[in-house]
């Protein structure tokens, strides 16, 4: 599912600038010319986020998430930060029925970040999450970039 998505050029959504630096634009390209730098969302620090996380009183990851709710259906979703935005993504696909066509949920830490990473896996939809506290944005780059390189 994933490999599909990435050769139609679908949307890419991070969760942190760190992921968003780390996939190689030169292997997007291959899969599909259309994909820049620019063109992989990551808005957790916009100021739209920002005004939306102080009016709900969330967090950016959470309110970012919620600001591309639309966008997300058929996306790739790599999340590497926050478990929230992972947990908010999950609420969208339970309630809102949002589909994105791969979750690469790679929270770490320790507050909400293993029950996130059980939830996603009863979601029902395409996903790569490790078990337990371990992950980071460079492993979901990492992840995503080795699905890049299997042409």
């Amino acid at each position: 599912a994933g490999r599909d998505a990435l050769r139609s050029g679908a949307l890419i959504y991070t969760d942190s600038n760190m992921i968003k630096s780390g996939l190689s634009v030169t292997r997007l390209k291959r899969w599909n010319s259309s994909y820049t730098r620019e063109g992989i969302v990551c808005e957790v620090a916009s100021k739209e986020v920002a005004e939306l996380a102080a009016e709900k009183g969330i967090t950016r990851a959470l309110a970012a998430v919620e600001l591309h709710r639309k966008e997300l259906n058929g996306a790739l979703f790599l999340c590497g930060n926050a478990p929230l935005a992972l947990a908010g993504l999950i609420r969208m696909i339970l309630e809102d029925g949002i589909r994105p066509a791969l979750i690469i949920g790679m929270p770490v830490g320790f507050v909400n970040v293993v029950e996130s990473k059980e939830l996603i896996m009863e979601a029902g939809v395409p996903f790569i999450v490790p078990k337990g506290r371990k992950g980071g944005s460079n492993i979901a780059a990492t992840i995503c970039n080795a699905m890049l390189y299997q042409l």
